[in-house]
């Protein structure tokens, strides 16, 4: 597993899929850039407490559901990871993909598309 590999899914299972808060935001201080961008079809939060809002937001729509990994795939300071998120245990409900600009170890912008 490379590095960015390794920071995409700490991202995916130690931040978006952490439901408790006082386990995600370590996990979120360690892997986002202060300034990161998040966007996603709802918008654009910037920041590490914005984001964390989308992500408690997330949470609050959807309970029980959990993400899964799939593909990943890295050029330069770019990394993609595809993923599926539904009902623990049950086929998923959305599959997208992740698009992460990485700079100094840490995410600086992700970008989410939803297939």
């Amino acid at each position: 597993m490379t590095v960015f590999e390794d920071l995409l899914h700490r991202n995916m299972l130690g931040v978006f899929n952490e439901r408790e808060e006082s386990l995600r935001l370590p996990q979120l201080a360690a892997l986002y850039a202060p300034d990161a961008r998040f966007a996603d079809h709802d918008g654009v939060a910037v920041g590490l407490d914005a984001i964390n809002e989308k992500i408690r937001a997330l949470h609050a729509r959807t309970p029980g559901f959990v993400f899964a990994p799939g593909p990943f795939h890295e050029v330069q300071d770019l990394a993609t990871i595809e993923w599926s998120y539904g009902p623990a245990g049950a086929d998923p409900v959305v599959n997208g993909t992740d698009v992460a600009i990485i700079r100094d170890g840490r995410i600086s912008a992700l970008y989410v598309y939803l297939r």
